[in-house]
């Protein structure tokens, strides 16, 4: 069982910096986790590449109809934001350093991790791997698994 960030489920649609390996490492895991907020923001993540100009509407279109299809398919996995992950999201906050980054939506998706079992999460984002320990798992760019 293998938990990303939605930011490497949007790479996996966009051509960034490491777009190939996290295609590769999703494909070969064959089943990956996210908190269900994800899905919006990975859809929030292509509606922003469209008004950026990185795709047209017909090729907006197309991609998100590529993700849709690979939610039915089970490619994605959505985990239900539920109100004791909150709770526990907002026990971690209240412990957590007064320095210490950490915008909402990250708290939610390392709470939701841990909550489910999960002791990595596959991501490339400074502030949630920096907020990561504090949540009891661990932050793995791809390319560097256990």
């Amino acid at each position: 069982m293998s938990y990303f960030d939605s930011g490497y489920i949007a790479k996996f649609y966009v051509d960034e910096p490491d777009s190939i390996s996290v295609r590769r490492l999703a494909e070969s895991l064959g089943q990956v986790h996210c908190a269900a907020l994800g899905r919006v923001e990975v859809s929030t993540a292509l509606h922003r590449k469209r008004r950026e100009g990185a795709f047209g509407e017909p090729a907006f279109r197309e991609v998100l109809a590529q993700f849709e299809d690979d939610c039915r398919r089970g490619l994605w996995t959505w985990i239900p934001v539920t109100a004791p992950t909150l709770a526990a999201a907002v026990a971690t906050i209240r412990r957590a350093p007064k320095s210490m980054f950490l915008r909402a939506v990250d708290a939610i998706h390392l709470a939701c991790a841990r909550e489910s079992g999960f002791t990595e999460v596959y991501t490339g984002d400074r502030h949630m791997t920096a907020a990561a320990a504090h949540f009891q798992v661990r932050a793995v760019p791809v390319g560097r698994s256990r």
